[in-house]
């Protein structure tokens, strides 16, 4: 289940961060997920609490905002939604070779709110490359 790894990463990441700026428990973590992340959102939640035992986020509330898929066609310049199972052939022309895919395979913590410390989010934290897929 490689959402128990994503689960650890996130957990080491807010830990590291929540360290950093003094807090002394961390409350809620908001993730955005893509459509095609392949992050069954029950089973991330799960593992998130599993993770989170133990450490300055136990008991934090895990936050999903997910975010779906979409296309561009290059040929015809139309873009649609991809939609689950994914859709690639551009439904305006098509085309199969000309497809890009502009959203839906996202990963990333967007913020976190902790006590005893600022609240830390994307535009004034350190950045920080978004989680890696799972290979």
């Amino acid at each position: 289940m490689h959402e128990m790894s994503i689960a650890m990463a996130v957990v080491a990441q807010v830990e590291e961060a929540a360290e950093a700026g003094g807090a002394s428990a961390v409350t809620s973590v908001r993730l955005q997920v893509g459509e095609l992340a392949g992050v069954v959102p029950d089973a991330l939640a799960f593992c998130f609490e599993l993770a989170c035992a133990g450490t300055v986020l136990e008991g934090a509330e895990l936050v999903t905002e997910s975010v779906p898929a979409r296309a561009h066609c290059r040929s015809c310049t139309g873009d649609w939604a991809v939609g689950m199972p994914p859709r690639l052939v551009c439904p305006g022309c098509g085309q199969a070779t000309e497809v890009e895919l502009l959203a839906g395979r996202e990963l990333q913590i967007l913020s976190v709110h902790w006590e005893d410390g600022p609240v830390c989010d994307r535009h004034s934290a350190p950045t920080r490359e978004p989680i890696s897929e799972e290979r």
